[in-house]
Parts: C-alpha cells; structure tokens; sequence
C-alpha cells in the first residue's frame, strides 16, 4: 500500500506539473505585447490575459491550428464548432449566433448558422462566409492594437436575406419579394466601427395587405383636417422627419448609412433613419419595439405601401397618426391643443415649431411646459429646411423663432 501511495502521489505530481507547465507556456504564448489588443480567456478554473493577434496566429498556424479540429468553445455569440482542412483552412461553425450590430441598438441579431473559413499568410487574413443562402468572401489584416476586417456580398435576391430570420418575420409565410441586394462593410475591431455600402435593385413587396389603408381613419381626433401635401405643417414633417421623402422608395439607404455612422457611441441609436413610409408602418402596423428585425418588417410594410397608396396618402397617414406628446397623436389635435387653430392654418413658424417635436415628442411636451420653449436649435433647422419659400424668408422666420414665447395651448385658452 505504502509503494501504491508513493507511485500514485509520483504521477499526481508528475501531472501537476505537466498541466502548470502547458498552462504557463499556453500563458507566455498567448500573453499580449504592450499596446496589443487583449481579452480575458478561461482556461477551465484558471483564466488569462490573452492577445487576440496571439491567438489568431496559433489558431491558423499549420502546427497547432489541427490541434483545434473537433473542438468546439462557447463564447457569448453561440457555439464555435471548430474543423481543420488539410490546406490550411480553419473551419468554423456557429450555432446558433447571436451578433451584435454596432449602431442598430442593443438588440442583437439572431441567426440560426453562420459559417466562416480563415486562411492567414503573415498578418493577412481572408475567408468567406455563409448564413443560409446569403454568402460572401472577406479579408482582413492584424495589427497590434486592432483587427480590420472587409467584408463583401455580391448581388443576392432580397428573399434570401429575409429568410435568415423567418422565424421573427411572420409576414414572411404570405410576402413575395423581388428585388436584389449587394453590399460592402467594414468592421474595426476592438472599438466595433462599423461601415455598411449597400446597394438595392428591384426591390418590391407584395401579398401585406397594405391596400386596406387606403380609407383607414385615424382614431386620433373627431374632427376632419383639411391639410394637404402643400400644407406649412406637411412640408415641416418632410423637412424634419424624411427630406428625400418624395424621392425615394420607401427606404433611404444614403440615409441608413450616415444615421449607422453616427449611432455608434455605446449603441446609444441618436438618430433613425426610417422614412415616413417606414414611420406609418410602425405607428400602424408593427408596433414601437426597438431591434433590427422590427427594422426589417417596417421595411417590407414600406415598400409596399409605396407601391399601393403612393406619397400623398402614406404624409396623411403620417399626419392623421403621428404623435405629438401629452397622450396627443395626429396633427390636427396638436394643432388645436398647442395653438388653438386647424392644423392647415399654422403659420410657417409654428408648423417648423410642431415638426421639430417629432423627434421625441414626449421629451418635447415636457420641456415645453416646464420651460416655455422646446429645442430651439432643431426648430430653426427644420424651418431652414422647408421647401417652398425663398432662403431669406426662411432665414427670417428661424432667427424669429429663438424669440417665440409661445405657452402649450395659449390660444385655446384665450377662446
């Protein structure tokens, strides 16, 4: 029993040290150069600070890079389930994946399996990738301090890229969609830059149902407006909500470009970039809720409203419905409530005034009572912004603005 002891306490120790000694030399190799981008890593019980560079080398290295065939890690995206290919190719699958898309807000994306290759030659990177039938090829470079990668899908029917998440899309079962998508992105990794150049043709949608609103009556106030698409207030909510209104399809990609580019601090979404098309489908249709894939049911409702009640129809709808703070929706209410007069007799000022509370509305109405004005600034921008009168008359009537002293509902209580 005493040798037993001392041959078993022998290999225990012999372990010991075997499994110290790869942990210390999995610790000097992985271990971050100064100024290197570093994660924390676990390695079982134990945990490390790893250089990202440090591990892409040794995963796509041909020494080590087998070593990971057959494995699989979970990491807070889903599960990696890692192949190596005979040429060099590091395989890995995620299922299911969970992205975070930097500047779309804090929901994520979620996909049921993304598939990416990785080949590197020196500080090189490239590969390409697949989620269902929408493929693509990207390349990279590795620097000390960051990775940036560039990624590209080529021409691909629009279908495709909703299929990916048919299981949050219900409309998806009676929708019939035309149209093809191509885009380029680039992604800087640690800080999460992203920058999307999409491109579409073709795109249309049928089979929603739009149609029906065509009659539809706003519940948002008894009386009728007389406002038309040349009404003050119209041409204030296009100045301030959707200034290409009248020219795009129901989506502004130009739009969707710059509102990514500047939603990127903390995934804090500052500003949108839906069209009044895609407004009226969220107040109508899809409801308020805040992720990327609302985003893309707004988008097919639309598209198809473009196509089936055309531009004067879907600014009414906009109009009849938006809201305006207070428990307020539709223009003519807010008209009447914050200056006592039918919504298509506002004047030029307080149209630009009403429009620039669109942007949160409800922030709006508060400041508004409590300190007699509302942001002043974005008021000036969209009178600034309205077509339909000559520059210098624009000018004058947003330098006026700074010295409003209007009270919410002063005039209706003066009657």
């Amino acid at each position: 029993m005493k040798t037993f002891l001392i041959v078993a306490g022998a290999i225990a120790l012999a372990v010991l040290i075997a499994v110290a000694g790869a942990f210390f030399a999995l610790r000097a190799v992985l271990a971050p150069q100064p100024g290197e981008w570093a994660v924390p890593l676990a390695l079982g019980p134990l945990g490390i600070r790893a250089g990202v560079p440090s591990m892409l080398r040794l995963a796509t290295s041909g020494w080590s890079g087998p070593l990971l065939d057959g494995r699989s890690i979970a990491t807070r995206h889903g599960r990696l389930h890692l192949s190596w290919a005979r040429e060099g190719w590091l395989q890995v699958r995620c299922v299911p994946c969970v992205l975070q898309a930097p500047g779309l807000g804090e929901e994520p994306l979620r996909l049921a399996e993304v598939r990416l290759s990785v080949r590197r030659i020196g500080e090189n990177l490239w590969g390409d990738f697949a989620a269902g039938r929408v493929r693509g090829a990207w390349q990279g470079r590795m620097s000390p301090d960051q990775v940036q990668l560039r990624l590209s899908v080529p021409w691909t029917p629009m279908a495709d890229g909703f299929a990916l998440f048919a299981g949050d899309i219900p409309e998806l079962e009676r929708a019939r969609i035309d149209g093809m998508f191509a885009l380029e992105a680039q992604l800087t990794l640690p800080d999460g830059k992203l920058e999307i150049w999409p491109r579409v043709e073709g795109f249309a949608v049928e089979g929603l149902g739009t149609e029906a609103l065509a009659g539809a009556r706003s519940p948002c106030t008894r009386r009728g407006s007389r406002l038309t698409v040349d009404s003050w207030l119209a041409r204030a909510v296009i100045a301030a909500e959707d200034q290409r209104f009248w020219a795009h399809g129901g989506y502004d990609l130009a739009e969707v470009a710059a509102a990514l580019a500047r939603n990127q601090d903390g995934h804090h979404v500052a500003r949108g970039a839906s069209t009044l098309s895609q407004q009226v489908a969220r107040l109508l249709i899809t409801g308020g809720e805040r992720s990327p894939v609302r985003k893309l049911r707004e988008l097919l409702y639309a598209v198809e409203l473009e196509r089936k009640l055309g531009k004067p129809r879907i600014l009414r709808l906009y109009l009849d419905n938006a809201p305006w703070g207070e428990g307020l929706c539709g223009a003519e209410a807010a008209a009447r409530r914050y200056f006592g007069v039918p919504a298509h007799e506002l004047t030029v000022a307080q149209a630009g005034w009403l429009a620039a509370m669109l942007h949160n509305p409800a922030m709006e109405a508060q400041r508004w009572a409590a300190a007699g004005t509302i942001n002043t600034a974005r008021a000036q921008w969209v009178v600034l912004g309205m077509r339909g009168l000559a520059r210098t008359r624009r000018m004058d009537i947003a330098q006026d603005i700074v010295g409003a002293d209007w009270k919410p509902g002063w005039a209706s209580s003066q009657r």
